[in-house]
């Protein structure tokens, strides 16, 4: 029988880290998943720890393959996976040892929702809560404010074509995934609680991605969601215009920027 949710796992010089993700994996207190652990042509020894796992307990699946960056690594593990529902879980971060319980129940009970979210607890050389919010379609087309790691129905996925791996540099597909879904008028679930631990060190993804790789990144969304983006655009400029606090008067100048770009 296939199981309810598959656990993505994309690794790249993860020996120092994955253990303790595949821990708050084997934490679960739902059982229903299957882990798929996928090696990213990794120079380091994670093959090692991985394939410890896959012996120890076979709802871990270990694959290996030539490095092609975050983005499509995480669609080569979707490809696999048998799950009706899609956790992306970084090699590096943990997940909550309830959250993949809450939200199987939250989808198997609610067919209209389509994403289960929830806040992070940073850990590492930061501390404290990320406090996330609710969906907003809006919100979004300025800036990411949700992790990759949320459930989300398999179908979806297939639905939008994956995560777009088109774009400049990978590191962003997350961001371009919950605009797909948005754009689709996908229901996202928050859920106001620490559903994962999101580690942070100066060797993270995030810290080593430069102004100009965002740039690049964010232009090319702007174009893929253009029409999005206009119709925002025309619904809050007087609202925009009339401000004076410097977020809204940023986005205004970002707005006026994009318009004469077309």
């Amino acid at each position: 029988m296939d199981p309810k949710v598959s656990i993505i796992i994309p690794c790249y010089n993860s020996e120092a880290t994955l253990e303790e993700t595949l821990n708050s994996v084997k934490a679960q207190e739902f059982e229903d998943w299957e882990a798929i652990i996928v090696n990213d042509g990794s120079p380091d020894n994670l093959e090692v720890i991985a394939l410890d796992w896959v012996a120890k307990d076979s709802r871990f699946k270990y694959f290996k393959k030539e490095n092609e960056g975050l983005g499509r690594t995480r669609n080569y593990g979707i490809e696999k996976a048998r799950g009706l529902y899609i956790l992306p879980l970084d090699s590096d971060n943990k997940v909550a040892s309830a959250f993949i319980g809450k939200a199987v129940e939250i989808l198997d009970s609610e067919a209209e929702i389509g994403v289960v979210h929830g806040d992070a607890m940073y850990f590492g050389e930061k501390k404290g809560r990320w406090k996330v919010a609710p969906f907003d379609f809006e919100r979004m087309l300025l800036s990411n404010y949700i992790d990759a790691c949320a459930v989300y129905r398999k179908s979806l996925w297939e639905q939008v074509g994956g995560y777009d791996v088109q774009m400049p540099y990978q590191g962003n597909e997350d961001w371009e995934l919950w605009l797909a879904f948005g754009a689709e008028k996908v229901r996202f679930k928050y859920l106001d609680e620490i559903t994962f631990n999101y580690r942070v060190t100066g060797g993270s993804m995030i810290n080593t991605f430069s102004n100009e790789m965002f740039s690049a990144n964010r232009a090319y969304v702007r174009k893929k969601y253009s029409e999005q983006y206009f119709h925002y655009f025309k619904k809050n400029y007087s609202a925009l215009k009339s401000y004076n606090e410097k977020p809204l008067k940023s986005a205004l100048s970002f707005f006026k920027k994009w318009i004469k770009s077309l």
